[in-house]
């Protein structure tokens, strides 16, 4: 397959979705499957600034209705190399989501010979959010959180999405999903503005496991099987997830101390 050649008018430029059409093709837009509601949902996700970043965290588990579709789905996911995409919502048309904000990226990157600036990505995916409307207003809902780390100024930034399309940038930290109440709670009492990405790393995990404690949807920390969220750090050497091992390790310290305390958490 060649690569399709424009006239000086008809040239699409960096945008994929222009480009997209102008090759006969649509843009995907999800909509809900006839006949069938009993689709995967994502739940829970976090995102919290510290001095130096961003750290995003997402549970494991989707549910359909009242029951666990998937234990090991994942939710956390890098856009290029300095930010991240965490997904709530109907999983299908999340990640489908994710794959199109991820080539966007990078077609304009290809193109214009350098990266779009943490705002212009952030915009980039409320269009894509806002094209998911239609399903969304069927009960096919797609809410993601995204970070990243702006180079220019130096810092984490965070944003969050309503299914319109709303971009809205938050200070401290961001929730999503069926658990966001929970989430944001802990994570509310816990933040400092000066810590560093292990303490928030640790708050991630300690809003996780509480959440997974009050919110049948939201998976916590399976032991036996070895399933443990997704944590990811975003700060000035790019998109860095966090080994599994060491979320399993810092679960284990938290159990531990929860034992110490009789079950009582801080």
């Amino acid at each position: 397959m060649t690569l399709p050649l424009f006239g000086a008018e008809g040239d699409p430029g960096p945008d994929f979705a222009a480009l997209l059409r102008s090759t006969g093709f649509e843009p995907p837009t999800p909509s809900a499957p006839a006949g069938d509601t009993a689709i995967a949902h994502a739940t829970t996700v976090v995102a919290i600034r510290f001095r130096q970043g961003v750290v995003m965290a997402g549970d494991r588990r989707a549910t359909a209705g009242h029951l666990i579709r998937h234990r090991t789905i994942e939710k956390v996911f890098p856009a290029d190399r300095h930010s991240g995409v965490a997904i709530a919502g109907a999983a299908g048309p999340a990640m489908e989501m994710v794959r199109l904000f991820q080539l966007q990226l990078e077609h304009y990157e290809k193109v214009e010979g350098k990266r779009l600036s943490l705002d212009g990505k952030a915009n980039q995916l409320a269009m894509l959010v806002r094209n998911n409307l239609p399903a969304a207003m069927q009960g096919f809902a797609v809410v993601p959180l995204f970070a990243g780390y702006d180079t220019g100024r130096e810092a984490g930034r965070l944003f969050q999405y309503d299914v319109t399309g709303g971009r809205y940038e938050e200070q401290e930290y961001a929730v999503g999903g069926s658990g966001s109440l929970h989430a944001g709670t802990v994570i509310k009492l816990g933040y400092r503005p000066d810590a560093d990405a292990d303490e928030m790393i640790d708050l991630t995990v300690s809003a996780l496991f509480r959440t997974a404690e009050e919110d049948s949807a939201t998976g916590g920390p399976d032991l036996i099987r070895g399933i443990y969220p997704v944590v990811a750090v975003i700060g000035a050497s790019g998109f860095e997830r966090v080994a599994d091992s060491e979320v399993e390790a810092r679960f284990r310290d938290l159990l531990a101390d929860l034992e110490r305390r009789g079950g009582d958490l801080p």
